[in-house]
Formats: C-alpha cells, structure tokens, sequence
C-alpha cells in the first residue's frame, strides 16, 4: 500500500516515537518540579495541552520535510493520517492527565465520586520532616488541629480524624481516598521543626483528578504556631468557598491554651490516646497532669484526660475500677467549668456512667455531648454502644451509622455494625464491614469474624476466629490456653466446656471486686446463662458490653432464663426501660416484669 511505503519513506513512526519518548520524559520532570515548588495545576494542564497539540504538528512536519520531498496525498491516507493524529493526541493527554487515567479505573465508584459534595474534606495527617523523628506527635497535632477546625465549619463535610489517619503511610492515589472518605477534597502537607522554628506547608487537592487549588508556606517561630494553624483552616474554607457562620468569621482553631509547652504535652498524650497504646496510658496521664500544672486553666487538657481515664477503666483496667471512674467524674467537670462548650468531657462521664450502670445518667451525658457537637465521634459512638447494650437496638444502628457516615474507617463501628448486620441475616453486609474492620486494623475483629463463620456453617473457622479475638486482652487474667478453650466450650466441645468451667471457678475463687467481662460472655453463650446473670447481677463487670450486647443480641437465649427480670431489676436496666419506654422486642407482663422475644 502506498500509505505505508510513503510513512516508511518519511519516517513517521520513528518520529512519532520519538516525540512521545521525549514529552513522557518533559511531563514527568514538570510533574517532580510542580509538587516541589507547589505550582499551580494549571500549569500542568497547560503543559499536557500542549504536548497533546505538539504530537500531530510534528508528524505533519515529518511529513512533509522527509527525505523523499512531499508526494501528494489520497483522501484515504488523510482519513488514515488524521485519526492517528486523533488516537495519539488522546494517548498522550491520557497519559498526561490524571483525571483521564483514573476515571477508568475498575476501583473508582462513579456514583461515590458524584455523591461527594464540593465541600467537603479530609485532612490526611501531615509528613514529619524535622530531623527528630520524634516530633511525629506535633505534624500530626497540627493536622488533628486544622481538622477539629473545619469539623466546625457550616456546610462543609470533613471526614474523620480515624479515617483520614488511616492512610498514613500508605501509598494509596488520592481518588482512591475520595472514594473511601467520600470526599471531593483533600488536603496534605508537612511540617518541618528545629529549635524554636517551624515551616508548614499544605496544599489542596481536587481528588477527582488530582489538580491542586491551592498551596502555600507558612514560616514562623513556634509561639506563631497557633496562628499559622487559624490562617491555613481560614484559607482552606475561603478556597473551598464556603461561607462562614457567627463567630467562625473571627476563629476557627481554638487550642485552648497559650502556653506551648503544655500544648505540646496534650499533643503527645493525645498521640498515645489516639493510638490506644495501653502499655503507655500512665505516660500519657503524667503528660497530662503536667500540662494542666502548667497552665491549670487548660480545658481540653481535663477533658482528654477524662476521656483517657474512661478508656482505662473499660478498656485496660489498669487502675482500680471505682477510682479510676472517679477521676473521670473529677476531670470531666473541671473541664466543662472552664469551658462549657466542650463536648469530651460529657462524652467522658457517659462512659464512666454507663461502666456503673447509671444507665440514664449516661445517655443523658453523651445526648449533650451531641447538642454541643453533633459531630463528634465518640460522642455518637459511645451513644451507639450504649443503647445497643441496654436493648435499644434498632436506636442504636441509626446511632452507628451516622457514626459511619462521619468516620467511615472507624474500627470500632464497623465491628458492631457487622455484628449487628449479621444477627439480622444480613451476611453481605456483615462480610463487607467485616473486612473493612480487618483493613483498619481492629485487633479484635475475630469476635464479629466469628458469627459470620458460623452463620455460614464453618464451624471449625468459627472457632478460629473466635479464639484469636478473645487472645490478649480479653482473656488476660487467665491462662494463655484460655481463649482456644473458651471459643471450643463456646461452640460445643464437651471437654472444653468442662476446662472453661474450671478455668472460671479458680479465677472466682481470687474474689476479683469486679467480674471479669470475659466469664459471663462465656457462661451465657455455653450453655449458662443463669449462672452468668446471678454473678454479675449486684456489681458491674470489668467490660459490660461483654455481658449486655451478648444479652440483646437477636435470638439470644438469654433474656428467656428465668433470672432475667431479677437482673434487669437489680441492674437499673428496668428503671430504665419505665423511664425511656420498653427496648426493642420486650413488654411488661402482669407482674410488672418485663419479658423479651
């Protein structure tokens, strides 16, 4: 064919080659220099425009200054000609432009993209670049801070802090987090510390295609790090052309405190928080009762520390139970006296309400936590819990999912919600979240894990599963064996349950002043309910969510034994239930008692 003999001639190909070589290589050096120097992305679109303009230029020049001198050309050789032209500008601006490569990508959701509105955000934790690897807590405590910032902003959706830290580290494309977050935006940076100097810089992400709307240096000394946070969380909704509410106009960031030192300190503490480093809780106390040393009138840094000793107490244990409860109580409402308009503190004391059985106080503490901030995820966390664990289940899934729809990588949620999912038949759904608490990085997922494997019939997986959730923390006060020995009694095996039983009689026989969670979940799901609700009926457990989810789980045996209505009773959970109405599946019979399905 003439055509061919003619591009042989001139070289075409070789040319064409040539120059996408050479514009691959141009775009990927702009590509380096625009994240260095933070340029605009309009300078890389304009550079990939004129790549893609370039290519078909250059093959028309080859053309007709090849070697041979110009020969006219058929109709057909144009046809042909001009959609090479077309084919190759295209592949070039695909390869040149990240919104056209990744739209086609299988991992992308097109209906996720469509549905994240314009404004919204999530701050992913900013690059340490000191040369102290240390100062890790302070990149992330700027970025904790500017998120709190705008979670406060009207009509603009920030994804959680749990969600946002989750892709620490990882090397993940920017759509794939808008997808996971649901979220248009993002914004990243780093922070550089020496001495007393500090450099911050953030850039703003369309993740969509990865174009940048906005980036900038701050440089300042570390009395100015307050003030470098307040104007990047100003720029960042001024960008985002989101119009700011009351008082918003005048501060977004309030650290609560003036003195550096003692913010670092909260910083620090709230990394280990943060983290639930257990083995590092009493460091993370003593950082915080320095802190409010330094500056007594710190607010936040009583209501973290609240918040700290609630964990503990249901959490690690690692304190005397009635103390530590009292030291949330003491530090919760130090911290609402000096600033009423925290929400933590209220969250705090709904915990340590609840661990009492103080079931209405609870609710009421975590009810106001929300009207001060609906937002807060621990706040609508907690709540869920609490509701779930006094029989308001159906209450309680609406409360988790908006906990979802706030943090939607929030381990804990996705852990009762599956096992929420899974009690009502609903394996798909269960499955999904499942795996998602998996990803996230729950330590316990084993426990949700486990009804999925049974529900599907595998009861040796089952098992499994069940024998690594339980390993560590909540088997801790017994032999390392205990947990395997637990999940077999738990599932059947007639030689466990005799071992289990034993296990739990030596642990009885030390007169613990508070019942391990960990004996009445296994006595209840193996066969001794009844046992289980006399022993823990006059004294709240160690974790009561062991013994209370397990309860109102759906058809769960448990609330049919006859020693039922007396626990509810001595529990305050049916001056609950007269107070707040009847839970979900349960009614009062003639005898004031109340009978659950």
């Amino acid at each position: 064919m003439q055509l061919i003999e003619n591009l042989k001639q001139r070289k075409i190909v070789q040319w064409a080659l040539a120059y996408l070589a050479g514009a691959w290589v141009l775009l990927q050096v702009l590509d380096m220099a625009a994240g260095s120097y933070q340029w605009s992305g309009l300078v890389m679109r304009l550079a990939f425009t004129v790549a893609a303009i370039g290519f078909p230029v250059t093959l028309v020049l080859a053309w007709y200054h090849g070697e041979r001198g110009a020969q006219k050309i058929s109709g057909v050789e144009l046809l042909i000609l001009a959609l090479l032209f077309a084919i190759g500008g295209g592949l070039l601006w695909r390869t040149g432009n990240p919104g056209a490569s990744q739209a086609v990508l299988p991992a992308v959701s097109d209906q996720a993209q469509a549905t994240a509105p314009d404004k919204s955000i999530a701050v992913l934790p900013f690059v340490n670049m000191s040369a102290d690897k240390d100062n890790e807590y302070f990149s992330d405590g700027i970025s904790e801070e500017i998120l709190n910032a705008l979670v406060k902003v009207a009509d603009l959706k920030v994804a959680g802090r749990t969600s946002s830290f989750y892709f620490k580290g990882k090397n993940e494309s920017l759509i794939t987090i808008g997808e996971k977050l649901g979220v248009a935006n993002v914004l990243e940076g780093s922070v550089r510390k020496q001495g007393d100097k500090v450099r911050i810089t953030a850039q703003l992400i369309r993740t969509k295609d990865g174009f940048h709307l906005w980036s900038e240096t701050y440089d300042g000394d570390l009395k100015d790090i307050f003030a470098l946070q307040e104007t990047i969380a100003q720029n960042i909704t001024e960008k985002l052309q989101v119009i700011l509410q009351g008082n918003q106009k005048n501060a977004l960031v309030n650290t609560g405190t003036s003195n550096i030192e003692a913010y670092a300190l909260y910083l620090q503490a709230s990394a280990i928080f943060n983290r639930r480093e257990g083995a590092r809780f009493a460091e993370a106390i003593a950082m915080l009762k320095n802190a409010i040393a330094l500056d007594p009138g710190y607010a936040r840094a009583h209501a973290r520390l609240a918040a700290l000793y609630a964990v503990n107490a249901n959490y690690l244990g690692g304190l005397e139970f009635a103390k530590t409860l009292g030291l949330v109580e003491h530090h919760a409402w130090q911290a609402t006296k000096l600033d009423s308009s925290l929400a933590e503190p209220y969250a705090a004391l709904g915990s340590a309400y609840g661990a009492r059985r103080e079931y209405l106080k609870s609710q009421d503490a975590l009810k106001q936590a929300l009207k001060l901030d609906p937002n807060d995820v621990t706040s609508n966390f907690w709540l869920a819990t609490q509701l779930i664990d006094t029989g308001y289940i159906r209450e309680g899934n609406a409360a988790l999912d908006r906990t979802l729809a706030i943090e939607p990588l929030l381990p804990n949620a996705l852990l009762w919600r599956a096992r929420n999912y899974i009690f009502d038949g609903d394996l798909e759904a269960g499955a999904d979240l499942l795996q998602k608490a998996t990803e996230s990085g729950h330590a316990f997922v084993g426990i949700g894990q486990t009804l999925l494997d049974i529900a599907r019939g595998d009861r040796p997986a089952a098992i499994s599963s069940l024998s690594q959730g339980l390993a560590g923390y909540f088997t801790k006060n017994f032999p390392p064996e205990a947990a395997d020995i637990f999940a077999k009694s738990i599932y059947g095996d007639e030689q466990a349950k005799k071992q289990a039983l034993q296990l739990i009689k030596n642990y009885l026989a030390t007169r613990p002043e508070n019942i391990d969670g960990i004996v009445p979940y296994v006595l209840m799901r193996s066969g001794n309910a009844g046992w289980a609700l006399q022993l823990t009926q006059d004294k709240p457990t160690t974790n009561e969510a062991m013994v209370l989810s397990e309860m109102f789980r759906r058809n769960s045996e448990v609330k049919g034994v006859p020693e039922f209505p007396e626990f509810a009773r001595r529990t305050g959970l049916a001056a609950l239930w007269d107070s707040k109405g009847p839970p979900d599946n349960c009614r009062k019979n003639d005898s004031g008692d109340y009978v659950c399905e």
